[in-house]
C-alpha cells in the first residue's frame, strides 16, 4: 500500500534510502538543511519542502536520518506538533541508547508513536536497499513500519521496546570494530612472517578466522576487490562513524559496569584515528596506523 512519507534528512544516507522509498511506490517528502542534498533527493523523486514540520504535515509516516541524538531531540521538538496525531516516527539515526528512549517518551507524550531503527550496511547498502534495521519499540509499531523498511533493506529485526534497537547497534559495532583491529593487526603480523596477503586470507576466510571484517571489508588491496582497501580506503563506512558508534559502546559500557576491555580500547584506537590520518578513510584503513606503528619500542 501506497503511503505518504516524511524524510527528515537526506544525507549520504538518507537520500538513497529516501530514492528507494520513491521506487517501490511511495509519495516522499524531504528536508534537509543542505540544500544540495534535497536538489539531489529531487532528482530521485523525492518531493522537496522548505521546512521539516511542512514536510510531516499530513504524512503518514515520518522517518529521520540524523548525525546525533542531539539533533534528532531538536527535531522532534520542532516537528511532533505538527504532525497528526497517531503519527508513526521512526528514527533511523545512530544516537545514544538514552536519547532513543527520551525521543520516543516526547512523541508518545505528543499523541504519536514512535520506533528507534538505526541501521548497518553504510552508504553501499542504503544505496542498493540492502540494509539491516535493527527496531526498538511496539510490535504494533513495527510491523506498521516493515514495509517501508523492507523497502530500504534486506532485513530488519525486531530487538525489544524502545531503545531495544540503539542497543543492538552499539553492540553489532563493538564487534565490528574489534574484529576489523584484530584482522589488521594479523595481516600486520602476516607481513612480517613473509606470509602473502592471499595465503592468509585463502585459510582466514575458511577457517575459525572468518569474519564480516575479513571476508567483506578486507582491510589489505587484493583479496577482495570491492573492499575500500582496493580504492585507498575511501569509504565505505568511514573511521569517523565508527568512532562516534564506539563512543556510545563506551557510553553503555560505562553506565552499565560492563567490563569490556577489548571494547574500551577499540573506541580510543578508533578515536584517534578518525581525528588523525583516518578522518576521511575507511574504517578499515586503521590498518594503516598498526603498520606504521609496528616495530617501534614500548
Amino acid at each position: 500500500m501506497s503511503m505518504i512519507v516524511a524524510f527528515v534528512g537526506l544525507g549520504n544516507m538518507g537520500g538513497p534510502m529516501a530514492a528507494n522509498l520513491v521506487r517501490a511506490g511511495h509519495r516522499v517528502r524531504g528536508h534537509d538543511l543542505v540544500a544540495a542534498a534535497v536538489d539531489a533527493a529531487a532528482v530521485a523523486g523525492v518531493e522537496p519542502s522548505s521546512s521539516a514540520p511542512g514536510a510531516v504535515t499530513d504524512a503518514d509516516l515520518v522517518i529521520t536520518m540524523l548525525p546525533a541524538g542531539r539533533h534528532v531531540l531538536d527535531l522532534y521538538d520542532d516537528i511532533l506538533g505538527a504532525a497528526r496525531p497517531g503519527t508513526l516516527f521512526v528514527d533511523c539515526s545512530t544516537i545514544d541508547v538514552a536519547d532513543a528512549r527520551t525521543a520516543h517518551e516526547r512523541a508518545v507524550a505528543s499523541g504519536m508513536r514512535a520506533l528507534d531503527a538505526p541501521v548497518s550496511g553504510g552508504v553501499v547498502g542504503a544505496e542498493a536497499a540492502t540494509l539491516t534495521f535493527m527496531a526498538g519499540g511496539g510490535e504494533a509499531e513495527f510491523a506498521e513500519a516493515l514495509p517501508l523498511l523492507e523497502a530500504m533493506g534486506k532485513k530488519a529485526v525486531h530487538c525489544g521496546e524502545a531503545g531495544a534497537g540503539q542497543a543492538a547497534k552499539i553492540c553489532n559495532n563493538m564487534i565490528l570494530g574489534v574484529s576489523m583491529i584484530a584482522v589488521s593487526e594479523a595481516f600486520v603480523l602476516g607481513e612480517s612472517l613473509g606470509l602473502s596477503h592471499q595465503a592468509l586470507y585463502d585459510v582466514a576466510s575458511t577457517a575459525s578466522g572468518q569474519c564480516w571484517a575479513l571476508s567483506v571489508n578486507c582491510p589489505v588491496p587484493g583479496p577482495v576487490p570491492a573492499s575500500p582497501a582496493n580504492r585507498d580506503y575511501r569509504p565505505g563506512f568511514a573511521a569517523s562513524l565508527m568512532a562516534k558508534d564506539l563512543g556510545l559502546a563506551t557510553n553503555a559500557v560505562r553506565s552499565g559496569e560492563v567490563h569490556a576491555e577489548l571494547g574500551l580500547r577499540a573506541a580510543e584506537l578508533y578515536a584517534a584515528y578518525a581525528k588523525g590520518a583516518g578522518a576521511t578513510e575507511d574504517f578499515s584503513g586503521i590498518i594503516r596506523t598498526i603498520r606504521e606503528k609496528s616495530g617501534e619500542k614500548a
